[in-house]
């Protein structure tokens, strides 16, 4: 994330001694987000540093050892910036803070350093890449007509897909946005659930509704839906389909074939994005050599026009402790192979 121009002026950093620093804000809505209700980011980043903060006035002592307090120094400057930069501070970035602290302002030079070009403001929050994947990523889904990202839970691939498609949308660029996922639980075979054909599919679409209502409020894409400007749609009904002035999200799609995939693809019309996300980690198909999903990536790789993201546990957003579960089960399939 790029360095707010400001930033030196509202946040000084003073070292007291090698297990002591003291920080302060000057700004008090700067002051105030950074801290949390009930001194909530405050508690969390003592938890995740193992150190004591202080909060009195606009100051914040910091007590631990020497790479303890330097964390948390990286991370309040961190979190100060990000308040610049997005007007906002959510409950990830206190952990993002930790993780990687002050060395992606200080990283000019290199890729992992996110442009402020690269800010995607919603009605309820502003979203900015947090790893140097979601970074080529967001710029992916912002210039590439075709989209395949691949890589464990938490790592962005639907809720980055979600903001760029409906920002888009209300921006006008678009007329609608599809999203879809092969439903396996049901084989696909949804006449036998109750309801209609959006009432049926909305249990697997659950994790892209968060998204949805997370960054533009319920009310809002309830509208859309209504209005047929978000439809909902079963992967089996794609078939036959082209989609113009269209973004379309297939979502799970390690649970698709190959064919699936495929065909999905072949949609795409004028004035159209395509992105195809899924976790090859978590195929749920009775037989998991039918999934197409990493097929599919070998099979379109050396197409230039179609951009493929391969995330890792590196660039997981949520609880570090996700990133830990990830790299356990990836070892213990290694150590079996």
């Amino acid at each position: 994330m790029q360095e707010a121009k400001n930033l030196s002026k509202e946040i000084s950093i003073k070292k007291i001694d090698n297990e002591t620093v003291n920080v302060k804000i000057f700004n008090n809505n700067i002051l105030m987000a950074v801290v949390g209700e009930f001194n909530k980011n405050l508690t969390e980043i003592e938890k995740l540093t193992s150190t004591k903060l202080f909060f009195r006035g606009n100051s914040i002592t910091a007590k631990g050892n020497k790479n303890s307090i330097s964390n948390v120094s990286n991370s309040l400057m961190f979190l100060v910036n990000k308040f610049l930069v997005t007007n906002s501070i959510e409950n990830n970035d206190i952990i993002y803070s930790i993780k990687h602290g002050v060395s992606d302002l200080e990283d000019k030079n290199k890729n992992n350093v996110r442009s402020i070009d690269q800010v995607i403001k919603t009605p309820r929050r502003s979203i900015i890449p947090r790893s140097k994947k979601q970074s080529d990523y967001l710029k992916a889904l912002q210039n590439d007509d075709i989209i395949m990202s691949l890589g464990p839970a938490g790592t962005g691939k639907s809720y980055l897909a979600v903001s760029v498609a409906v920002t888009m949308l209300i921006e006008k660029k678009i007329d609608r946005v599809i999203l879809s996922r092969p439903a396996v639980e049901a084989g696909e075979r949804l006449g036998f659930l109750p309801g209609d054909m959006k009432e049926k599919v909305d249990p697997y679409l659950r994790p892209l509704y968060d998204a949805l209502y997370d960054l533009f409020g319920y009310e809002k894409i309830q509208r859309k839906i209504e209005t047929g400007e978000i439809e909902i749609a079963p992967l089996a009904f794609m078939r036959g389909r082209t989609l113009k002035n269209s973004f379309a999200i297939l979502d799970e799609a390690q649970n698709a074939t190959s064919t699936q995939i495929k065909m999905f693809l072949t949609r795409i019309g004028e004035n159209s994005k395509l992105v195809v996300n899924g976790d090859p980690s978590q195929v749920d198909l009775i037989n998991k050599s039918h999934s197409g999903l990493i097929k599919s990536k070998e099979i379109l790789k050396n197409l230039k026009e179609i951009k493929i993201i391969e995330f890792d546990h590196k660039d997981v957003v949520r609880h570090p402790l996700v990133s830990k579960i990830i790299q356990a089960y990836q070892k213990n399939i290694n150590d079996q192979n």
